[in-house]
């Protein structure tokens, strides 16, 4: 049984939510839903997958082109590899573009078009880890299921004063969220609670003088929110180092690669290149009258930076090799390219 403090908590916050939810191309705001509407499930998925490791800010437009391209689960199955992960291209972490395309295939071959309501069968589609599974049932299908994200964590932690750190304290922090977690509007509850940590209860001078919360917030009497979520420490981010080489053909071909579907941007076109480690080599593809760009290409991955010298050269037309792709100059898209390898591009466009 769930005590008065936590039913409170739920009204009160709900009650915030339908003044206050955000609007955002893939919500049934809280009077549309009240009224009928249902979120579709499929933009709720992509959205959530979208929003893994980012930012609504950073997402809205590619969800937007997505569905504006492909509005359906059915079209995005159909949709040709390359053609999905160019327009992911930007958004990072590639291997999430490649189980989507997994998943909206898995769902129209194996659910008829339709996505599961349960979170248990959700977490058996490609790409769908916990969280995502939970957002899911929750907003698409009002599941009472608990989600717990970087937002729901760090109210969470202020609200009962929590101090041990971050990632340890997750099992307590779910705990405690899915003590919140109501029977009733739960998918509302959901997106309110995110609301409330994005807008509100913000990492950094999280305004607390407007917080609905704020009379049952535990850190805000103690004067500890400020300080709360504690994170233990990360390990710095090591270098690593490599080469890229680009080559245009006289008639304004260039050549790439794709890279292996496993591994880092996997599936993704890119420049032939080395191993990226602490010294790589920088033996070229093939031999050519390669010539080293002035200047350097860095980029940060979720582990490790990366610093890539650009090497350039340039072949007559029918000399490229057979085992790379080469694209004219009306195929050629750098927007197709992932942002390290579009960062490789302006280097030697701008040379």
């Amino acid at each position: 049984m769930r005590d008065t403090h936590e039913i409170d908590f739920n009204d009160e916050l709900l009650a915030w939510y339908d003044r206050n939810a955000r609007e955002m191309p893939w919500r049934i705001g809280p009077a549309d839903r009240s009224s009928g509407m249902r979120p579709d499930p499929y933009r709720v998925w992509l959205s959530e997958v979208m929003l893994q490791q980012t930012t609504v800010a950073a997402v809205r437009d590619y969800f937007l082109r997505f569905t504006s391209r492909w509005p359906t689960v059915e079209s995005l199955a159909a949709a040709p590899d390359e053609q999905v992960m160019g327009e992911w291209a930007g958004l990072g972490y590639y291997a999430r573009a490649r189980n989507l395309l997994k998943c909206a295939r898995v769902v129209v071959e194996s659910h008829d078009g339709c996505f599961p309501d349960s979170h248990d069968e959700l977490l058996n589609l490609p790409g769908i880890g916990p969280y995502t599974a939970a957002a899911i049932a929750a907003i698409a299908f009002d599941r009472p299921e608990t989600v717990l994200d970087g937002n729901v964590e760090r109210v969470v932690a202020r609200l009962y004063d929590i101090h041990d750190p971050l990632p340890g304290s997750k099992p307590q922090l779910k705990q405690r969220a899915a003590a919140l977690t109501p029977a009733v509007r739960p998918g509302d509850y959901a997106q309110a609670v995110m609301d409330l940590g994005a807008t509100v209860c913000t990492p950094r001078s999280p305004a607390c003088g407007i917080c609905p919360m704020r009379t049952r917030c535990r850190s805000q009497a103690a004067g500890t929110q400020a300080d709360l979520p504690r994170k233990t420490p990360k390990k710095p981010k090591p270098t690593r180092y490599g080469h890229v080489y680009i080559t245009q053909t006289a008639d304004g071909a260039m050549l790439l690669e794709r890279r292996p579907d496993k591994g880092l941007l996997g599936g993704m076109l890119g420049w032939p290149g080395s191993e990226w480690s602490d010294a790589p080599s920088d033996t070229a593809p093939f031999a050519s009258d390669w010539r080293v760009l002035p200047g350097e290409v860095r980029h940060t991955f979720t582990h490790f930076h990366l610093i890539l010298q650009v090497w350039a050269t340039s072949l007559p037309p029918g000399a490229a090799p057979e085992d790379m792709i080469l694209l004219d100059k009306h195929a050629f898209r750098p927007s197709d390219l992932p942002t390290v390898m579009r960062k490789a591009f302006d280097l030697w466009r701008n040379q």
